[in-house]
């Protein structure tokens, strides 16, 4: 799993820089792999090629850009296993949620993007003009460690199919399975340069490839302080930026819902992914009346959760991805007590079964305010605050009282009410009674969450310039 090369132009080029990036595996903290710290010039090199690409790829008919996602999306399935297995070693995933979901997902995005991409209609009459979408050109794409397939699934099968050209850099922390992932997209067939990929950290290809003056769109996904940096460096060249960021989700417990039901479900979808999931339902947000009940709830759930070695199957919380990342997340349970918050359950101490790893306590705190860091920073972690209200509208102020607004959840036992709640929460996603998962659905945020969306016909046009043609 030690990779030398880039993939530029259709083939495995040495990179102009000699330093390569270690992989630690976080239940082990042990080397696992590595890939190259690319350079600005490789960047160049990868960018030209997608230029060189872009009018070919762009001229072929939808149907055919779509047969290759389709291949892509079969050779995904195809290497499931090996696939989360991978991203379980590098993210620390359990294995039962990547492949259900780090792997799954992908293949399906990639299936999604090529039917959207065929069945659009890219020209439309609207007397008396002709509007031709088009796409940019050049999309550089940075993705994020947390869903390393899934999200570079949400970026380059959405351009690929819109008729752009693609160079992605992947995290640092987790490329191993993207260099998987790009020989499935190298034995589909692609042509030369339509699909290009840069590793490497932020400071260096990130930055290059932001700033750019050929690339004409970039899609970054990361936290927001990093999506503040990649929009600065992409300022100069006044190109198009579609940003996907942090979050702090809440979960809106109204005083009718089943308290034994929605509190088991809600810790889950709070420590989703070990917790290293942005749209994770990480503040639940209940009555004053109930707070006793729902804390007995939450303390039950998460101390039931099985934390361990991500590759057996019975492991439900797995390691946080880095030892910084580990550290980060202590450091916000020892703030937010300092700060007045109650333990429920967890805490920042280490886990004495599990000496080497990067685990966190799966942890709950209550009597959280707006005053405290803990109510509107993104932890990233297997973390819930538990926040109390009077009455709806306290609720509703609550919910938005952060500066995301990525996602939410309404739990009520009257739909039409859970809905009436939902409509005046600030969020760009809104589950109602754990309403399921739609891969068809714009998915993006409100506010500091980032701008555009992703996914679906929403998300393939945000790949499409727009022409007005007058008749």
């Amino acid at each position: 799993m030690h990779h030398r090369h880039l993939y530029i132009d259709g083939a495995w080029t040495t990179s102009t820089s000699r330093t390569d990036i270690d992989v630690i595996e976080p239940a082990t903290e042990k080397v696992i792999g590595s890939a190259p710290g690319g350079t600005p010039e490789d960047v160049d090199t990868a960018v030209y090629a997608a230029r060189r690409a872009f009018t070919g790829w762009a001229g072929t008919p939808a149907r055919h850009r779509a047969a290759y996602l389709r291949t892509v999306a079969d050779g995904i399935e195809r290497r499931g296993p090996e696939l989360a297995e991978l991203i379980t070693r590098e993210v620390g995933t359990p294995i039962g949620f990547a492949r259900m979901a780090q792997v799954g997902l992908a293949a399906l995005a990639f299936r999604t993007a090529a039917e959207v991409g065929e069945s659009y209609p890219y020209e439309q009459h609207q007397a008396p003009s002709l509007l031709i979408r088009e796409p940019f050109g050049v999309v550089g794409a940075i993705t994020p460690w947390n869903y390393p397939l899934y999200q570079v699934a949400a970026k380059a099968a959405y351009a690929l199919a819109a008729g752009n050209t693609v160079v992605l850099k992947p995290s640092e922390l987790a490329p191993l399975s993207v260099f998987a992932l790009t020989g499935i997209i190298d034995e589909a067939g692609l042509p030369a340069g339509v699909f290009n990929l840069v590793s490497g950290v932020g400071a260096v290809v990130g930055q290059a490839l932001a700033a750019h003056p050929d690339v004409d769109f970039l899609s970054f996904t990361g936290s927001t302080e990093v999506g503040k940096t990649v929009s600065r460096a992409a300022a100069g060249t006044v190109k198009r930026v579609g940003l996907e960021l942090g979050g702090k989700s809440p979960a809106v417990l109204l005083p009718d819902a089943e308290v034994s039901e929605v509190v088991p479900r809600a810790v889950a979808a709070a420590f989703l992914n070990n917790g290293q999931t942005c749209c994770a339902l990480t503040r639940l947000v209940v009555p004053r009346a109930r707070k006793e009940e729902v804390e007995r709830a939450a303390a039950r759930a998460a101390g039931a959760m099985r934390v361990g070695d991500p590759l057996l199957p019975a492991t439900q919380l797995g390691p946080l991805v880095s030892a910084g990342q580990r550290d980060r997340v202590r450091r916000h349970i020892q703030r937010a007590q300092g700060q007045g918050a109650t333990l429920i359950t967890g805490g920042a101490e280490p886990l004495q079964d599990l000496p080497h790893g990067y685990y966190v306590r799966p942890t709950v705190l209550s009597d959280v305010t707006t005053a405290m860091d803990a109510q509107h920073e993104e932890i990233f972690g297997p973390v819930l605050v538990i926040e109390c209200y009077d009455d709806e509208d306290e609720a509703v102020t609550l919910a938005n009282a952060t500066p995301y607004g990525l996602a939410a959840a309404v739990w009520s036992a009257d739909p039409d009410r859970a809905l009436a709640v939902a409509r005046r929460i600030q969020a760009g996603q809104v589950e109602i009674n754990g309403g399921g998962f739609n891969p068809r659905a714009p998915f993006g945020g409100y506010k500091q969450s980032g701008n555009g969306r992703e996914h679906g016909v929403l998300g393939l046009e945000e790949f499409l310039e727009v022409k007005a043609v007058q008749l």
